[in-house]
């Protein structure tokens, strides 16, 4: 009981600070005296649609110099018909060599194109919202260099995220905003306290080819994670903000779609190992499944953390009104993820992943 308590009151904590941190850096941003030019690096494949949405909210930006690189990893759909027509560069390959995982080699060769001072990786499935979304961005992250002196700095942070399957994708800003302490990221040296969002994340074009992550992590799944851990480790300040304003991002279409592709890292996000994986499932069982069952003040803490995060990701009420069977879903998956890593059978983008 006491272990279930301190576990809440954690939780809890680590929740109502992180809310407050991402309230008082949300304008934490300055305007360079000169915009540097910006080089947008998407991965793609089979991302037609997606990138039918993305692109045209690229070009539509007010920012004087921006260059938009896609590559085509070996699509099998119209990807480089739409690159063609939106009239930005485009690059196409026809899949990772041995030892590199699909999207990390992708944003990879598109560094090597890349001629912005500044790079913004984005996913294919975002959106910038509107037209001044972009200089935004950009000076959030002016404003981490201007903090972080000549060891340089990376921003990421937490889009509003649409589409299907939200009683999943709801889970991702539950995991971080009450699992992960913002503030303490750039404050600590610690490695292991930092992370990425894949989904978007900048970087000085120096800064990243002096470490070049992609190249050193080429076969890692949970790429982000571990590229947000690299960096740290190499003196760089990693930073997260609130972009909900800004950026959007379409996961999947439905809950199946969502199932599968949160299916190829929930097990490594949960240690990927099965002594770090049992002790993960363990807590999160503990602390969101079976602890209701224990006293119902449990269940009105479980909905107040979900409530938390869910209104901060500015998710509909639904996906608040069943916690719980949410909270089940996300225990339930790392299993399946777990069973697909061991078995070698997990797939991602009809390739085998992990």
């Amino acid at each position: 009981m006491l272990f279930l308590i301190g576990l809440h009151a954690l939780f809890l904590s680590i929740l109502a600070a992180n809310l407050v941190y991402l309230w008082r850096t949300k304008h934490a941003r300055i305007a360079p005296d000169l915009l540097p030019p910006v080089s947008v690096l998407i991965p793609a494949r089979n991302e037609a649609e997606n990138l039918r949405r993305l692109l045209p909210t690229l070009l539509a930006q007010d920012y004087p110099e921006v260059e938009i690189i896609v590559y085509d990893d070996g699509s099998e759909d119209e990807t480089w018909s739409v690159i063609e027509e939106a009239g930005v560069r485009g690059l196409r390959g026809d899949g990772p060599p041995p030892g590199w995982v699909g999207k990390v080699h992708a944003l990879y060769q598109a560094t090597r194109a890349a001629t912005g001072a500044v790079y913004l990786f984005l996913d294919a499935d975002a959106a910038l919202k509107e037209e001044q979304a972009l200089r935004r961005l950009v000076e959030r992250h002016a404003a981490a260099e201007q903090r972080a002196g000549t060891s340089g700095a990376v921003v990421s942070g937490l889009p509003q995220m649409r589409g299907g399957g939200l009683l999943l994708t709801s889970l991702v800003p539950f995991a971080i905003l009450t699992a992960l302490p913002l503030a303490l990221i750039p404050r600590t040296k610690s490695p292991s306290l930092a992370s990425l969002n894949g989904q978007c994340w900048l970087i000085g074009a120096d800064a990243y080819h002096r470490h070049e992550p992609h190249a050193a992590l080429p076969d890692e799944v949970l790429e982000d994670v571990k590229i947000g851990r690299y960096l740290k480790g190499k003196g760089m300040r990693v930073v997260f903000r609130d972009l909900r304003d800004d950026l959007e991002v379409w996961m999947y279409e439905s809950l199946p779609d969502a199932w599968a592709g949160f299916r190829k890292n929930a097990y490594l996000l949960q240690g990927g190992t099965p002594l770090r994986f049992a002790v993960a499932q363990a807590v999160f069982w503990s602390a969101f499944i079976l602890s209701p069952l224990v006293s119902p003040w449990f269940l009105v803490s479980l909905y107040a953390l979900k409530a938390g995060t869910d209104t901060h990701g500015r998710f509909p009420l639904v996906t608040r009104l069943l916690a719980p069977v949410s909270l089940l879903l996300g225990g339930l998956l790392p299993f399946d993820s777990a069973l697909g890593h061991w078995r070698g059978n997990v797939r991602w983008k009809d390739r085998v992943v992990g």
